[in-house]
């Protein structure tokens, strides 16, 4: 029988986060979105850890791990060594990470700055605003305004319900209207004042992801990015470090919103498991240099020059 362990850690100057940690094998870490928590991963841990050990937690600002006040505790920084101090905690050396929206770039930074400790990682939803810089004054703002609303109104206000059913939310509500009210449901139960402070000072901080270019270009961690086809804000970016990184794989789900691993559980958990399979049988390669020509925006005649011959052998 699989063993569910749960349990705290402390991190940081009396922070403690909250994890459940299932069953046995390779280790995936599951990083939760700014709109979820560590049960929104529950699709992802009932199936995957038939094979695989399961960990989820909940970040910093989302109970019951502890919820401070103050913007010295909170940044993007923070929230990639607290996933260094949970591995350490649980004796994991080296773990697969999959990271949703503001877990994305959680998930992302961790495997740019910790390598050494990233068997690979998932980037599921990542981008939202990383467009120009006007785009990105617009998006700093309504988050500033949004956070500040939250802390004010609380949780179940009209604040939350137009997050829920926003833009990106709306393929879920149509599809899965059971999965999308427990969405929504969950969401209510999190802590506004810890909402606020992650929106201001982990989210709104956070580096655009054209700004990376150069790390990416020098990724070695294999890596997957997951989008669906309707969460606008991201799809440019998920093609940016698909044409970026000779390590990433890009999957976009089709008539999906942002929650990918919510809306599509099964597709999701399909490509998870390959991807993590095929790393873990030593099957993964990162690509040929010779199919990454066209991103390096050569002309067609150059791209056709330095095209691989093959050899057919009757």
């Amino acid at each position: 029988m699989a063993e569910v362990r749960t349990g705290y850690v402390t991190v940081d100057r009396g922070v403690r986060l909250y994890y459940e940690d299932t069953a046995a094998g390779a280790p995936i870490v599951f990083v939760h979105e700014w709109g979820g928590d560590y049960r929104s991963w529950e699709p992802q841990v009932r199936h995957l850890s038939r094979r695989f050990r399961c960990v989820t937690f909940n970040a910093r600002g989302f109970p019951p791990s502890s919820v401070p006040k103050g913007a010295r505790f909170y940044s993007q920084d923070i929230f990639v060594e607290d996933v260094v101090k949970l591995l350490d905690h649980l004796k994991i050396d080296k773990a697969h990470v999959v990271g949703c929206s503001m877990g994305s770039y959680t998930t992302l930074f961790f495997g740019l700055r910790h390598p050494e400790r990233a068997r690979s990682i998932t980037v599921v939803g990542c981008g939202y605003g990383s467009e120009d810089a006007d785009w990105r004054r617009i998006h700093e703002g309504n988050m500033r305004a949004f956070a500040d609303e939250l802390e004010r109104e609380g949780m179940d206000s009209e604040t939350s319900r137009r997050y829920t059913i926003g833009t990106t939310r709306i393929p879920h509500a149509l599809k899965d209207p059971r999965g999308w009210m427990e969405f929504d449901r969950q969401f209510r139960e999190h802590s506004n004042v810890g909402a606020a402070m992650c929106q201001r000072h982990v989210i709104i901080g956070r580096p655009s992801m054209f700004d990376q270019a150069d790390d990416l270009a020098n990724m070695r961690v294999p890596m997957m990015v997951v989008t669906g086809d309707e969460d606008w804000p991201c799809l440019n970016p998920g093609m940016f470090m698909k044409k970026t990184s000779p390590t990433c794989s890009l999957v976009v789900i089709p008539r999906s919103g942002h929650a990918v691993n919510l809306e599509e559980p099964a597709l999701f958990n399909l490509f998870l498991a390959d991807f993590v399979g095929d790393i873990e049988m030593g099957t993964w390669r990162p690509r040929d240099p010779r199919g990454m020509a066209m991103t390096k925006l050569q002309a067609p005649k150059e791209a056709i020059a330095t095209a691989p011959t093959l050899e057919r052998k009757e």
